[in-house]
């Protein structure tokens, strides 16, 4: 069979991804086997995957088909989030193009449209996966706004409400003026942006004097009730009891005192405005100022800021101040950098607000959250980097506000009559059994009316790895007590809180089981500028594209080869160019063997001369058989670390160099020689081997090679093949190796400085008895490589005439060739290696004499300095050998 000259990836990936799914590889039932479970954290159906899903993606794919192919009954379950927030701006934002003000519907309409945009963009994403070659079970395809999954939240919703972990109140909390609803803690992003500090004077009562006081937000002064000072502070101590006019609405508030302020900060006094900052709020509470919310759902003026009504909150910010300077009130503005709250969903300025929304106690599901952790039971990979974050976040928590003022969502299950009281039940007429219980029954022709709003997102999501085996809405489920816990947790670093530690405080609480013992969370994909790269931003290459472009091997490959654990990554196109040049070294690979296949004699052979101890691929078949053995065990010990990037590195360079590069060009016979037939089987066995390891990186290039190798059985997949146990390796042997690699690579560099062409021989090469014994097979493959004639044993090298001598580790080795050598430009090389050696023994020797480094670096630092100067040292000697030669 001719094979084309390159790989094309897009000849294969469907074939092999339909011939999976056909063959049920990806479909997961209990049975005998240890279950190995993943469920995907479930990207929301606001568009396209972008390169961090990718990357989270592929990581999973690795974990499970590795799993898959080490006996464990592998499911991987995947699905969407129905994201409320983002979600519905979409959708609001889709009807504006059409004409529909969301206002004007129905909210059953509204919900269709929304089925219908998670429809489309639903399928979009699970292509995408599908492409990626996901090895996901699509039986198990679960959707957070699914039936089951919308009785399990609203089951769970009922059950903290009677525990008394959830309640309903007014409190200070995030709100998005774009969205128009509340957000969690969470929910807020800062950051560090560059603002003015206005110093505006308040006038004292009845004197001639002000209080100057600073602020970012002049807007806001409508609002003010109290101006606060400290104390102590010599500055105000005149005016303690006095009142002061606030400017523009000239309303007379109260100087108040309170520890709270830094005398040392800004002017020493601080403009209380309760309905618009946390800090204020809770000193209006202790003071028991009134509340005057200056500002609408939507971010205008309201009614209560009696001025610029209805103009939004930065327009009126200019025309406040351009009235405070026309009043001369204004005394001078200044540049800083402050630290402002965006919504993550809308990126519009989160304003404080005084609201009453359902909130979740959050300290009682904390602790066994916390100790699960610190207690080893949960471990966080890498925990060093992520650790101390998860710690000082549940020790601190506050509780979590699960109220969200849209339409798409799980509705909150609290019913209202008239008068404002209300039950919690899982549906009408629980609820309405509950009201006449606790308090009588309803008047005639009233009924109760649902809460409008809806719950958060992650009051969903945190049930994702039991609902997805129906372990709440059907809690008699055996499916759950099989697949719980996952065996990991996959996910970005970004999202720890938002829903790593709810997951596990659920699972704790509902389950009483941890969800997962091992969380990996991958770094966070960015673009050349550093940028996280989002469906937000719309800085995200297309995946479809790209897999178009270079093939899903070959992106899995460049976004994996440069994602160490943990670590944030550039995304470059420049590692999926590498991804393709390895298909296709593979590939090169795969026809030089198969043109093999067919050289085959073994009539050429005498019984002897097909032992696996013969000629030069004897030595090469011993060599790479225990270096495989060895880098399996490396290999292993990398997954079990969840190290992939690093694991991937080392299949990567096993198959480039040590396969590709050495043991082929090793047992590769001559031009126009047959192949020995033991030589050729034992290649061929290694080659699925090679191909074994990489596939869960590499999967649909691999199955492809695989079969195209030799002619396959029915189920004869690679996609199932088992990984054999590991083998011990022998280290004196892969010693020798290495320095036969050495040996040649300095033979071709000589070749390569003495213009000798492939044709031309090196008639004689000396070399000291001791350095490779008497293995044949080593010369043989030495005198191949080389193209040389003859090999001779001396442990010195004769001078004069047409033999050059080199230095290789402590020996000197001759080279002799019928052409005439250039000995004069090797002098000048070797003089040019001395002067390089000398000054770096002379930085070596600066370091060591030095005692400071000696006395405060790690004792295994020193020594390898030492082992430096000493290999540095024999190098010069030998350098200086060769010079006298």
């Amino acid at each position: 069979m001719e094979l084309s000259k390159h790989y094309d990836p897009a000849i294969t990936e469907s074939k092999w991804y339909a011939h999976w799914i056909k063959s049920c590889y990806f479909n997961s039932v209990p049975d005998q086997r240890p279950p190995f479970t993943v469920v995907i954290p479930p990207p929301n159906v606001t568009g396209v995957l972008h390169m961090g899903h990718t990357l989270n993606e592929t990581v999973q794919d690795i974990l499970v088909r590795r799993a898959r192919m080490s006996g464990f009954n592998a499911c991987w379950v995947p699905g969407t989030d129905h994201a409320s927030i983002a979600t519905e701006a979409r959708v609001v934002a889709m009807l504006k193009e059409q004409g529909i003000d969301k206002r004007d519907l129905s909210r059953e309409n509204f919900l269709k449209y929304a089925f219908e945009w998670k429809e489309k963009y639903g399928n979009i994403i699970y292509d995408q996966i599908a492409r990626l070659g996901c090895s996901v079970d699509w039986n198990r395809v679960t959707f957070t706004m699914d039936d089951h999954y919308y009785k399990a939240v609203i089951k769970v919703f009922v059950d903290l409400f009677k525990k008394k972990m959830i309640y309903r109140g007014a409190r200070m909390i995030h709100w998005d003026p774009a969205a128009l609803t509340a957000l969690s803690d969470e929910e807020v992003e800062y950051r560090d942006v560059e603002g003015i500090l206005y110093y505006i004077k308040y006038p004292v009562v009845g004197s001639a004097d002000y209080v100057l006081i600073a602020t970012q937000r002049p807007e806001t002064i409508m609002g003010d009730t109290a101006v606060c000072v400290h104390p102590d502070d010599p500055k105000y101590r005149g005016i303690h009891g006095k009142q002061v006019i606030v400017p523009l609405v000239n309303r007379k508030v109260p100087i108040i005192t309170d520890t709270y302020i830094d005398m040392n900060f800004g002017t020493g006094a601080l403009k209380v405005t309760p309905a618009h900052d946390i800090n204020d709020y809770n000193l209006g509470l202790k003071h028991g100022l009134p509340v005057i919310n200056t500002l609408n759902e939507d971010g205008t003026l309201s009614p209560a800021a009696e001025i610029f009504v209805g103009m939004d909150r930065f327009e009126a910010r200019t025309k406040v101040v351009e009235k405070l300077r026309e009043a001369g009130l204004l005394e001078k503005e200044e540049t800083y950098t402050t630290r402002l709250g965006y919504s993550q969903r809308s990126h519009a300025v989160v304003e404080p607000r005084i609201s009453t929304q359902w909130f979740v106690k959050m300290k009682p599901l904390a602790g066994p959250a916390l100790e699960s952790v610190l207690s080893g039971k949960i471990r966080i990979h890498p925990g060093d980097k992520f650790l101390a974050t998860y710690k000082y976040w549940l020790e601190n928590v506050r509780d979590w506000c699960i109220s969200r003022q849209l339409w798409w969502g799980q509705r909150i299950p609290a019913w209202y009559d008239s008068s404002g009281n209300f039950v919690v039940a899982e549906n009408e007429s629980l609820a309405l059994e509950a009201f006449q219980d606790q308090y009588g029954i309803l008047a005639m022709g009233e009924e109760l009316t649902q809460d409008e709003d809806v719950l958060d997102t992650w009051f969903s999501s945190w049930l994702w790895p039991m609902e997805v085996f129906r372990g709440i809405s059907n809690p008699g489920n055996p499916q759950l007590n099989y697949y719980y816990p996952a065996s990991v947790l996959v996910t970005g670093q970004d999202i720890i809180f938002f829903w790593v530690t709810r997951m596990i405080m659920a699972g704790l609480e509902f389950k009483h089981e941890i969800p997962f013992p091992d969380v990996y969370f991958t770094g966070m994909v960015r673009d050349k500028q550093g940028r996280k790269m989002s469906k937000s931003l719309g800085n995200s290459p297309d995946l479809l594209q790209l897999i178009d472009k270079y093939g899903a091997d070959a992106v899995r490959f460049g976004i994996m080869i440069s994602a160490p654990a943990g670590n944030d990554l550039l995304f470059d196109e420049g590692g999926l160019e590498q991804g393709r040049n390895f298909n296709n070294k593979l590939w090169n690979a795969l026809k030089l063997v198969l043109m093999w296949q067919e050289k085959q004699s073994p009539a050429h052979f005498i019984a002897e001369k097909t032992e696996a101890n013969s000629e030069a691929g004897s030595f090469a078949i011993r060599w790479f058989e225990n270096r495989f053995n060895q880098a399996k065990q490396e290999i292993n010990k990398m997954l079990t670390e969840f190290k992939l990037s690093e694991a991937l590195k080392s299949i990567y360079s096993l198959i480039w160099d040590d396969f590709c590069s050495w043991y082929l060009e090793w047992v590769k016979p001559g031009y126009e020689q047959p192949v020995n037939p033991v030589f050729y089987e034992k290649t061929v066995v290694f080659f699925e081997d090679l191909l074994q390891w990489l596939h869960p990186f590499m999967p649909f290039v691999t199955e492809e090679m695989y079969h195209l190798l030799r002619e396959r059985k029915t189920g004869d997949d690679l996609c199932i093949r088992q990984f054999s146990a590991e083998m011990p390796f022998d280290n004196k042997l892969l010693d020798t190796g290495e320095k036969l690699r050495l040996f040649l690579t300095v033979g071709r560099e000589f070749r390569q400085q003495q213009q000798l062409k492939n044709s031309e021989p090196i008639s004689r090469l000396i070399i000291p008895q001791e350095l490779f014994g008497a293995d044949e097979s080593l010369f043989a493959i030495i005198r191949k490589q080389l193209n040389c004639t003859s090999i001779e044993f001396n442990d010195k090298i004769p001078g004069g005439g047409a033999i050059q001598s080199v230095p290789f580790l402590s020996f000197q080795i001759g080279f002799e060739s019928s052409q005439r050598l250039d000995n004069s430009k090797r002098k000048e090389e070797l003089e040019k290696e001395l002067d390089y050696y000398n000054g770096f023994l002379e930085s070596l020797n600066r370091k060591l004499s030095n005692e400071r480094f000696v006395q405060n670096a790690k004792p295994e630092v020193v020594d390898l300095e030492k082992k430096k100067r000493s290999d540095t040292e024999e190098k010069i000697a030998a350098i200086r050998l060769s010079l006298k030669g």
